[in-house]
Formats: structure tokens, sequence, C-alpha cells
């Protein structure tokens, strides 16, 4: 008896071996994470790019004198360039430069001849007053834009006005110290009674201090104040798809479609994708810059003070609680939310703000973001 339970004990140990080497040699490989997907598609697509077109490699002797510039359109690796006489030149970006966005003043080289349709360099950027940026999943903070004198606000009265929506752009804008202003679109699709209460919701904005306005790209109105608006400075279309950014678009700039093509006869080169940003000088005096790329700002990059500060009715009495660390909800002791109960501060604005906290909270937990 003893010999068989000693050959079946031997059996039993090779059969375990065995079994464990199998499950080594046949394991499989963890599964990649959509953040890890998506960083293995990214790094493949630049090197896909790099390899399929060169970099142009500009020496100082076919460069002529620096000057200055302004960035007016923005492509994945070129950039076009308006010099002071209005030309519009496209540009290669040396590989120093650590940001190049629509709005920017820059110093740039013209080439002596055109290479591969690149006419020049840009070498240097010039310090910017301000920037518009978002959270990127590869890039930390992106920016987008530079040098804004005013953010324009694009929401629409159909199928409903939305103030969480715009609460969310005016912290952006407070966050960037730019101007905002509030326009609502396709107004003509409102009865009498509906525009009062439409309109009445927008006092909570003008009470702090923020302009708005009812317009209509159908109908045209209000459109000359609009325009007027648009006069001076570097002013940047912000919205949600379905707002009517691009009618807008197209009724303050009748001929854009015939800019751009212009621009991409000066500069030699196609038009690229609809991605690309752009800046346009607007007939009546002004520039405007539409950029695809900012829909819509996420908040999650932002800390909460950050979002809190961009409530600017709020500074008055923060500060002013009795707990330094008061969350502003049922705290004892919470000077926001008795100025709430007092009037003092839009009860709907409050709300709010907690929300894009909350939003903000579950983003940032869904995205593995990070700024570093």
């Amino acid at each position: 008896m003893s010999l068989y339970k000693v050959s079946y004990a031997k059996i039993f140990l090779i059969l375990a071996k065995n079994a464990r080497k199998n499950d080594r040699t046949y394991m499989s490989k963890p599964k990649l994470t959509q953040n890890q997907k998506r960083r293995i598609q990214s790094n493949n697509h630049k090197v896909l790019h790099r390899h399929q077109k060169k970099d142009i490699d500009w020496q100082d002797e076919m460069l002529g004198e620096s000057q200055d510039g302004l960035v007016v359109t923005r492509y994945a690796r070129h950039a076009d360039v308006e010099n002071v006489q209005g030309e519009i030149f496209r540009c290669n970006l040396r590989r120093t430069l650590a940001s190049v966005v629509v709005g920017d003043r820059v110093i740039w080289r013209q080439g002596n001849e055109q290479l591969q349709g690149v006419s020049g360099v840009i070498e240097g950027v010039h310090g910017r007053k301000n920037e518009i940026s978002r959270p990127d999943y590869y890039d930390g903070i992106k920016v987008i834009a530079a040098n804004i004198d005013r953010i324009i606000i694009i929401s629409s009265v159909l199928p409903s006005l939305s103030l969480n929506i715009i609460d969310r752009y005016l912290v952006v804008c407070e966050e960037a110290n730019i101007e905002p202003i509030i326009v609502l679109n396709k107004a003509d699709m409102l009865t009498e009674e509906q525009w009062q209460d439409v309109d009445s919701q927008l006092k909570i904005y003008r009470d702090i201090g923020y302009q708005t306005l009812m317009v209509s790209a159908q109908n045209k109105k209000n459109l000359e104040k609009l325009t007027a608006l648009l006069s001076d400075g570097v002013s940047i279309f912000v919205g949600q798809s379905g707002v009517g950014k691009s009618s807008l678009i197209n009724a303050v700039l009748p001929n854009v479609a015939a800019l751009v093509g212009e621009i991409s006869s000066t500069s030699g080169l196609g038009q690229h994708t609809t991605t690309s940003s752009r800046l346009y000088h607007l007939p009546q005096g002004g520039s405007l810059i539409d950029s695809p790329g900012i829909r819509e700002f996420g908040l999650w990059h932002l800390e909460d003070e950050q979002i809190t500060k961009g409530y600017r009715e709020f500074q008055t009495v923060l500060g002013t609680c009795k707990f330094r660390d008061c969350k502003h909800l049922n705290d004892p002791g919470c000077a926001l939310r008795q100025a709430v109960e007092e009037g003092k501060i839009s009860a709907v604005r409050y709300e709010n703000y907690h929300r894009l906290l909350t939003s903000k909270k579950e983003m940032k937990s869904q995205r593995h973001f990070s700024a570093e």
C-alpha cells in the first residue's frame, strides 16, 4: 500500500508542477486602462506623423531679418503669421518653443524662398497678457488662445436657458481675468412672455456687473449691438454645440468663407482641417477668434478655491465665516449661506456653485487628470 501512496504522491506533485508552468506560460497579459490605451494611441500617432512629414531644417543663412508678427491661425505643426503690413506667411515653429497659439505676438524670420509651402520660422513668443487654457489628457494644461480682451459666452434660449453652463464659463473668465459678455442667441423664437422670463434670469448677472445681450442670427435682432461690442480689441466666441455660434460668426463676418480661402491662397497651402483656430479682423475694427477647440471648458484642473473665486459676488463675504475651513454648505456660522438666505446672493448661483464643485470632483476622478 505504501508504494501506491508514494506513487500517487509523486504523480500529484508532477501534475501540480506542470500546472504551475502552464499557468505561467499561458497567463494572459494584464488589461490596459482606457487612459493607457489613449496614451499609446497618441504616442503612436505622433511617431507616424513625424515619420511621414519631417521638419524643415532652416539654416540661419536661409532666413531674413527678425520681425514682429501676429499668429492668426494655428495648425498641428505650423502657424500662419501676419506681418505689420497685413501679409500672411505660413511658418514652422522652433523646437525650443514651449507653446504657440492664436493671438500670440511672435518674433519670426522669413525664408529667402519657400520650402514645401512654408515661408519662414517662428523663433520667439512675446509675453502674454493673459491666456485661455483647458485641461488635456496628455498635455496637462493646454493653452488654446492668448492676449484676449473679452470672451463672448454664446448661449441659447432653446430648448432651455442653462444658467449652470453660463456660470461654468464665467468661472473661466474670472480665473483668466478676461471680460465676459453673455449673449443669448435665437431670441426670435421667444414670445413676449418668454422674453420677459429670460430677461429676468439674465438680471441675476446684470445685478453683479456682467453685460448681457439677447440677439438673433436669424432676424438680425441686436446684431448691430453685438458688432459694436466686437469693434475694439480681440474677442473670442465660446459656447456649446447647437447654440448658433457659427451662425453668429457668419452674421458679424459674412465673408468668413472668402477670408479662409484668402489665407490658404496667400500661404500657399491648403486649409487643413476645420479644427484649426483662426483670428479674423472685423471690417468695423477689432478682431474675432474662432476656435472649435474651446466649445467647452473643463474645470476639473481647478482647485475648489479657484472656482470659489470665480463667483465675483461671493468675494464680499468670503473670509467672514465662523470657521476657516467652511465648505459653505450646512456649516455653522457660514456667512455665504446667510447672504443667500437674506437675498443678497442669488440662490440659483449658490446652487450652481455647489453643482460645479461636485461635477469637478466626479470628472477629475474619472479622468485621472494631473496638472503636473
